[in-house]
Order: structure tokens, then C-alpha cells, then sequence
């Protein structure tokens, strides 16, 4: 079993009351004391306010966060679980993917999702699709990203799809850890999140599922690789959870 720890950035509400430096002090600190005790990795969320409700509290940017933590730190690994989707232009996430995982040193993984909250979809202006669009947008991103992650020099990415395109996109640097950067598709839709998370990705991430709850899930997701021809012992499942998810501290 391999442990990350995500790492505080306000949107719990973790920060109610701090100042930005301190703040900032506290995510560094809790970053680089989860590389000294072993942990495997540090990861984020993308969230533009507090959750559930939004307040006037500080909450830091993902992928700006996980850039200085990557400086800032020498060995874990550093991931979103999960970025949204729809808030940045996949070819731009895949660029900025790129782009962390050289300063990171080949440390990066790129984990995706379609996202859910709708208060920050609307309050940044993307507006709230309905979650069949959303899905159909994470589809034409995973293609986009995808494409623009393929290595070689001479590689560029063309793709039209309803929600998003590239037409000859180059993307230097390409990652640099030899076996890929590693995809993440964050979700626990067994039709549509499961099916892209069986073409495209490296690994699965289920959200806060008991123990039971995996086991159940277990062979749906083995069924999604087999339908397209994969190996199910190919995708790698994980789940993030709280400490107070039912089963999961009874675990050890």
C-alpha cells in the first residue's frame, strides 16, 4: 500500500483567520514534514473557495501551490486529486503538466476530473454545463491532453472534438519521466468516468468509498478494461479518503 498526504491550501477552511504568509508557512511545513516521515506523495485539490459553502477565506491556487511545493521538496511525488476539467483549456493543462513535471525532476502526476461544484464553475464565469456535457468535455480534454503528452519532438496534436480542439499543437518540454507522466481519472461514475478512466489513464481514484465499497466496485472497473481489450491489472485503483471515512481506520 503506497500513502500520499494531502497537503492543507485553505479550501477546508483550515486557514479561517490566517494571514496569506502563514498560511503559506503551514502548506510548505506540512509538505516537506510528509517527505521527511516517507510518505509517497503530497497532493492538492482544485477548489477556488471553501467547501461546502464559500467564504471569505483564503484558499491557494492548485497548480501554482504544487510548482513551489515542487521546488521546495526533493523526493514524494506531487499530484491534484483531482484537477477540474472544465476550469482550465486542456492544451494549456497539458503544457502546464509538462511543464511541472521538469521542475519537479519526473515527480508529477496528472490527475483529472470532471468536476462538480457548481458555485465556482459559476462565480469564475465558466458557467455549469449538465453532467453529461461535463463528462463529454473530460472525454475531448483526456483526447487533447493526451495527444499533446506524446513524446518526441516533432510530435504535435491535432484533435477536434465538440467541446475542444488543437489543430498542429506543439508541446516542449514533453515529460520527462521515461515510462510517461502518469494520468489520474478521478470519479465514481461507472458508465462514463470509469470507461474514460479505462482508455485513458494510468490509475482510477475513487471518492471517500469504504473499504466494502471498493471491493463492490472492483470488478465493474476490471469490466471496463476488458471491454476495450486492456488488462484490468494495468489501471491502478486508489481512493482518497478522510480519516473518519467508514472502514478505513479500522484498516491499520
Amino acid at each position: 500500500m503506497k500513502l500520499g498526504v494531502i497537503v492543507p491550501q485553505g479550501w477546508t477552511g483550515e486557514f479561517d483567520g490566517w494571514e496569506p504568509a502563514r498560511a503559506w508557512a503551514r502548506t510548505v511545513e506540512v509538505a516537506q514534514q510528509a517527505e521527511r516521515i516517507g510518505a509517497e506523495s503530497i497532493w492538492l485539490f482544485d477548489h477556488f473557495h471553501t467547501v461546502p459553502k464559500p467564504t471569505d477565506e483564503l484558499t491557494f491556487e492548485s497548480f501554482t501551490t504544487l510548482s513551489a511545493l515542487a521546488a521546495l521538496t526533493g523526493r514524494v511525488r506531487l499530484g491534484h486529486v483531482v484537477i477540474c476539467n472544465g476550469f482550465r483549456n486542456p492544451a494549456l493543462t497539458a503544457k502546464m503538466a509538462s511543464t511541472l513535471d521538469t521542475i519537479s525532476g519526473g515527480r508529477f502526476e496528472l490527475g483529472i476530473g470532471a468536476g462538480w461544484k457548481k458555485d465556482e464553475w459559476n462565480a469564475y464565469g465558466y458557467g455549469f454545463p449538465e453532467t453529461k456535457a461535463r463528462l463529454a468535455m473530460l472525454h475531448d480534454g483526456l483526447e487533447v491532453i493526451t495527444r499533446m503528452l506524446e513524446p518526441g519532438r516533432a510530435t504535435h496534436a491535432t484533435y477536434k472534438g465538440e467541446h475542444h480542439s488543437v489543430s498542429d499543437a506543439r508541446n516542449l518540454p514533453k515529460p520527462i519521466q521515461e515510462s510517461g507522466m502518469p494520468i489520474m481519472v478521478g470519479g465514481n461514475g461507472p458508465k462514463v468516468t470509469w470507461r474514460l478512466a479505462a482508455r485513458y489513464a494510468d490509475e482510477l481514484n475513487l471518492d471517500g468509498m469504504s473499504p466494502d465499497e471498493v471491493c463492490e466496485a472492483l470488478p465493474t472497473i476490471r469490466a471496463r478494461c476488458e471491454e476495450i481489450g486492456r488488462d484490468p491489472d494495468s489501471l491502478s485503483v486508489s481512493v482518497h479518503v478522510w480519516w473518519g471515512t467508514p472502514g478505513w481506520r479500522d484498516t491499520g
